[in-house]
């Protein structure tokens, strides 16, 4: 399949390198340009490219950037043929994106971000840790496998994203509509807490959108004050302390 992924950070590069080994021809566009990132896209396989050539002549785009950021690349995919599927990894953080009323008030966000881009996305990949992503896969079949949820409104669309996730080394959840994919947002059981797919069946259900927001905040502002800074694994098991249901 031919990928493009716009975003260069952890999550963008650590899917580039997994997709590319997978035999996927992908691209992959920075902040920047081509040459400012063009040694990491060599090195993890992929084809350093300008962000409107990540979204052109591919059959799939990942979305890698700040939430916020989101409005900013909408004109790329003005002329993006409508079977191209579009993976949305982001997530809202207003400490970092600053307040966006809508979402503030209960918008999902990839509902929020479908609509800034004029077109349907699906979630997936939001609700893992770049290091969980990198480091922690495994083959389909073994005990203990983690699972990654994936929203999204068309069948599918959200039947290619759940492939890729199965060939980065994770169980993909069929995690329902955009509707419903607050389920998988920062502070929900879901998200960044490294469970197997019965378990994160389970963490979907019972999440609470009402206790989310303030429950994200308050983690995102430990981990970001803790000294010396947390290990994965004390941030994975903060998140699931801090998001069991009461």
């Amino acid at each position: 399949m031919k990928i493009g992924i716009i975003g260069a950070g952890n999550i963008g590069t650590t899917l580039a390198r997994k997709l590319s080994a997978a035999g996927h021809a992908v691209k992959l566009a920075g902040s920047k340009g081509p040459e400012d990132i063009g040694e990491k896209a060599t090195e993890v396989g992929a084809i350093p490219v300008a962000a409107h050539e990540a979204a052109r002549d591919v059959e799939a785009i990942v979305l890698s950037i700040p939430f916020a950021k989101i409005p900013d690349v909408a004109g790329l995919f003005a002329h993006v043929p409508a079977n191209v599927v579009v993976i949305d990894t982001s997530n809202y953080y207003p400490m970092r994106d600053g307040n966006i009323a809508e979402v503030d008030d209960g918008k999902p966000e990839s509902v929020w971000s479908s609509e800034q881009l004029g077109r349907p996305v699906v979630k997936a990949f939001n609700a893992v840790l770049a290091q969980t992503l990198a480091e922690s896969g495994a083959a389909a079949g073994m005990t203990g496998r983690i699972a990654i949820p994936v929203a999204g409104d068309d069948v599918h669309a959200k039947a290619i994203a759940r492939e890729l996730v199965n060939e980065t080394g994770f169980d993909a959840l069929d995690a329902g509509d955009l509707a419903n994919s607050w389920r998988q947002q920062p502070g929900t059981p879901a998200y960044c807490t490294e469970l197997t797919l019965p378990d994160l069946q389970d963490a979907l259900s019972t999440a609470e959108k009402a206790r989310a927001p303030g429950i994200r905040d308050a983690l995102i502002k430990g981990f970001m004050e803790a000294t010396p800074p947390l290990r994965h694994e004390q941030i994975v098991a903060r998140n699931r302390e801090v998001t069991a249901r009461r």
